[in-house]
């Protein structure tokens, strides 16, 4: 009986979605619910490819992969930015590309597949929060924690835009292991204070 009424939800998300991978809250916006969507998942109806991220099963590679093909073909860089965020599930953006930094004055890789942007971080502060991770398959790449994700996108606003960044931190600020204190440490070591601080004193205030 689930399995019938569960067939509109799966319709709806296939006409939405189609094969690109999606967000457990793009999918509930779209008006599925969260026990629905468990229950899809569990009945091997969807399948999970990253942090709250959904697609259908053999839609492709999904997001993960994506990010350890790129850290394969770069082993010096670091997954950064707007895909750091999207894995940390602090942006419902899934990115089109994947996002890498790489070290001032080195290499700098060309990646079309999948579509990667690349850019140039200080090689001072490039190993700072720099951390092993892995997909489902056990497939690893190097990406910036959940915090210097948060520092960069508040830093960088030309590259990530203001809103994304703010968006980044009031999600941050809401996860339980969230600390103001190691934000406010990065922050100064990486330059972006004067960024950070009174964004989060709008935020607590």
């Amino acid at each position: 009986m689930a399995a019938r009424a569960d067939r509109p939800v799966i319709e709806m998300l296939r006409a939405r979605f189609g094969e690109r991978p999606f967000r457990v809250s793009e999918a509930v916006r779209a008006g599925a619910s969260r026990t629905t969507l468990h229950r899809l998942r569990q009945n091997g109806e969807l399948e999970a490819v990253g942090r709250g991220v959904l697609q259908f099963p053999g839609a492709g590679m999904g997001m993960l992969s994506d990010l350890a093909i790129v850290s394969a073909r770069a082993p010096g860089g670091t997954i950064c930015l707007n895909s750091a965020l999207a894995y940390w599930d602090l942006s419902d953006e899934i990115p089109g590309w994947v996002h890498l930094a790489v070290r001032r004055n080195t290499h700098r890789p060309v990646i079309e597949e999948p579509p990667t942007k690349v850019h140039v971080f200080d090689g001072q502060t490039f190993d700072l929060e720099r951390q092993q991770a892995e997909t489902d398959a056990g497939e690893p790449f190097w990406i910036y924690s959940r915090e210097r994700a948060v520092v960069d996108a508040l830093r960088l606003p030309r590259l990530i835009g203001r809103d994304v960044g703010l968006h980044a931190l009031r999600r941050y600020m809401n996860h339980r292991a969230a600390s103001p204190a190691r934000l406010a440490e990065l922050a100064r070591e990486l330059g972006g204070a004067p960024a950070l601080q009174p964004a989060l004193e709008a935020l607590l205030s």
